[in-house]
Order: structure tokens, then sequence, then C-alpha cells
């Protein structure tokens, strides 16, 4: 998904020239990011599995999506290498974002929504590749 946005980037920002107009190159990875001050698609894709993390958790214990969210099917995974989880890039994101207590934050909003704009404002998860 990182490779689709820098490549949609720098079709936006376009060619780089040089000294002369035959000398055209590509932008580099750390000169879009340099020059595109908005979160990356996956930041945006965290902080919004937070937000309906926190949606969710917030519910009753009988409403559906409570607990389809903490359902245990009983089925074996395969024997490769598992797949994540939805819980556990939600798992991820919140060790990101939040430290070890960010499960607790979840139930006082003033608390989650200064963290989640905190995020997004200085842009904690932003990290440009090399």
């Amino acid at each position: 998904m990182k490779i689709f946005e820098r490549k949609v980037y720098r079709i936006i920002l376009g060619p780089v020239y040089g000294n002369q107009k035959e000398n055209q190159r590509i932008l580099t990875n750390k000169e879009i990011y340099a020059s595109v001050k908005n979160p990356t698609i996956i930041e945006t894709v965290g902080l919004n599995r937070l937000r309906w993390f926190r949606h969710v958790q917030r519910m009753e214990e009988r409403r559906i999506r409570k607990r389809a969210l903490y359902i245990n099917l009983g089925i074996t995974r395969l024997r490769s290498r598992p797949r994540n989880r939805w819980q556990d890039e939600v798992r991820e994101d919140g060790r990101v974002v939040g430290g070890e207590g960010w499960r607790e934050k979840v139930h006082y909003r003033e608390e989650w929504m200064k963290l989640l704009r905190t995020v997004r404002n200085d842009n904690i998860v932003h990290t440009p590749m090399e």
C-alpha cells in the first residue's frame, strides 16, 4: 500500500528537472515525504481502526458488533505463518499510539480524543521510508 501511495504522489508531483530541461529524475522517498505533510494511508487506516475500536468497546455487551469482536470460533489456524487478525492490528496500532495503557484510555472520551488528535497533528506514527 505504501508503494502505491508513493507512486501516486510521484505522478501528482511530477518529475524533478535539473539545470537543463533534458535532465529529469523522479523524486526520492525522502523528497516525497518532505513535500507532502499529510499522514500516510497506513497511518490514516490505523487511526480510523482505533476510532472504530473505541466505538465498539463502549457498546453494550449484548450488541452484535461487540460480541463479534471477541468471538472465538474454535477452529484451528493454518500451519503456515498466521495471518494478522483485526485484533492483532488494533493491538499494534494502540501500542504505537498510546504506549502500554492505551486500553484504559478507551473508556475516557477526552483522553482518547486528545491522544488521537496529538498523534494525527504531530505525525508520531509517520515514519518515512529511506
